[in-house]
């Protein structure tokens, strides 16, 4: 089981915000996020379930009890 819940995917682009990521590009379906060195792709689909957003927190370069201190 993760360590992260399901998570609005709003929640989960202003978290990234906070820890240095801008928003890139948006489509219908995804978001893409940039520090100007990586890139993360963020489904718009409510909630993100939770093994992708560790997945993706994992991409950014956080432990999951930092992006949950950003939620």
């Amino acid at each position: 089981m993760p360590k992260i819940p399901g998570v609005n995917h709003l929640q989960a682009i202003r978290a990234l915000g906070k820890a240095g990521f801008r928003v890139v590009r948006q489509g219908r379906k995804h978001v893409v996020m940039s520090d100007g060195v990586r890139y993360l792709t963020i489904p718009r689909h409510n909630p993100v379930n939770g093994y992708t957003m560790a997945g993706i927190v994992r991409d950014a370069g956080l432990s999951v009890d930092e992006f949950l201190k950003l939620l």
